[in-house]
């Protein structure tokens, strides 16, 4: 801990890193305070939030004047800091290389073209802007084949994607994969090795998984009411 005080935690519960973020602190029970920066709003671009993270993105931790960006990296220094249990990033080299290799990964797959169908499906029709075809088809093939990836590379036939306990790859992993929710698409609907996955990791979390989510909920029941 880099000081006696709650860490503070700069978040959009809109972005899937976010909840990740937010998750892990409820269930873990570290003191925490959260601060709320509205994207839609701009709120991530103003200059006292530049000064903070000059990326202007969300999450950033703030643990006492120790500020932090990225949600990989916040999430892997709350476990060390804060003496998580080990399952979430193992301190044994071989399972820890798991948790890394699968995080390494998440970003240009799980991440990249869930939140691609996201854009494309539910933001940018929000914004006046129509769902690109071609664009949207590619995405959905995109995120089929990480799927599968997940599927038959990293979940296999164990309980959770790098072993039999949850990890912060699975965190990582469902707060992607929620986010089509919000126009009521659920990208696992034909995949029932990886739903069963899902709700084992929602299970795991208990209430801090729906909790963080509930804004997705809440844009589903708005876009589906409009369909």
């Amino acid at each position: 801990m880099a000081g006696g005080q709650a860490v503070k935690a700069y978040l959009d519960l809109l972005s899937q890193p976010s909840r990740a973020v937010l998750i892990f602190l409820k269930h873990n029970k570290i003191p925490h305070t959260v601060e709320l920066v509205a994207l839609r709003k701009g709120q991530h671009k103003t200059p006292e939030f530049t000064k903070l993270n000059p990326m202007q993105k969300v999450p950033v931790l703030d643990d006492n004047g120790f500020v932090l960006t990225e949600s990989d990296a916040i999430l892997k220094y709350l476990v060390t800091t804060y003496n998580a249990p080990d399952h979430w990033y193992p301190k044994l080299p071989q399972k820890r290389a798991r948790v890394d290799e699968y995080t390494a990964w998440h970003h240009g797959n799980t991440r990249l073209h869930a939140s691609t169908v996201f854009l494309q499906e539910v933001i940018f029709p929000m914004m006046g802007q129509p769902t690109n075809p071609a664009k949207f088809k590619k995405a959905l093939a995109d995120l089929d084949s990480t799927l599968d990836i997940l599927e038959n590379m990293f979940l296999k036939r164990q309980a959770f994607l790098c072993g039999d306990d949850i990890s912060l790859a699975d965190l990582l992993a469902v707060c992607e994969l929620m986010q089509p929710m919000c126009s009521g698409r659920d990208v696992l609907k034909d995949r029932p090795k990886l739903q069963s996955w899902r709700s084992r990791v929602q299970s795991a979390l208990s209430d801090s998984f729906d909790e963080a989510h509930s804004v997705v909920y809440q844009i589903r029941q708005k876009f589906t009411a409009k369909l």
